[in-house]
């Protein structure tokens, strides 16, 4: 089930189960995962993206490994809140990620998640390759803790 709401995902969520945080590239994917509280959103990994299959598979290793119980996959508006080619293909990704992990899936608004990912990695003064690294699971806890505090404020 694809949601845009997040007080649709509530009553979706088994009591303390995790969720798990994208941010999808062209090239890799961003990981970040919440503690079973959901409170806090940990970058966890950035997986370099093959087929499709392979991907889907390594997500749902970590979905059953971490106990989550929704994905939250950022989803990027243009500034103006209107949907380009890029959301389209998010849409996409999520349709084709529920056909293979079946829990419910939280498009989250993603605009300035990488510009503030960058901006926390040039404040640590990273190197570049340093940063290349922790970029986009810098960006999918960013994405992943924003729907959580959107969340906690239904509660």
């Amino acid at each position: 089930m694809i949601l845009l709401q997040p007080s649709a995902l509530l009553p979706l969520l088994p009591p303390q189960s995790r969720l798990l945080g994208l941010d999808a590239g062209e090239k890799t994917i961003g990981v970040a995962l919440s503690d079973s509280l959901r409170t806090i959103a940990t970058p966890l990994l950035t997986l370099s993206r093959t087929k499709f299959l392979k991907d889907a598979e390594k997500l749902k290793a970590l979905t059953d490994k971490h106990e989550v119980g929704a994905l939250v996959l950022g989803f990027p508006l243009n500034m103006d809140g209107t949907t380009g080619p890029r959301a389209q293909s998010v849409r996409t990704l999520a349709g084709s990620l529920q056909r293979h992990i079946a829990l419910p899936l939280l498009l989250w608004d993603e605009r300035m998640s990488t510009m503030a990912a960058e901006r926390v990695i040039q404040e640590a003064s990273l190197s570049r390759g340093k940063r290349d690294a922790v970029v986009d699971k810098l960006a999918a806890a960013y994405i992943l803790q924003g729907a959580l505090d959107a969340l906690n404020a239904l509660t």
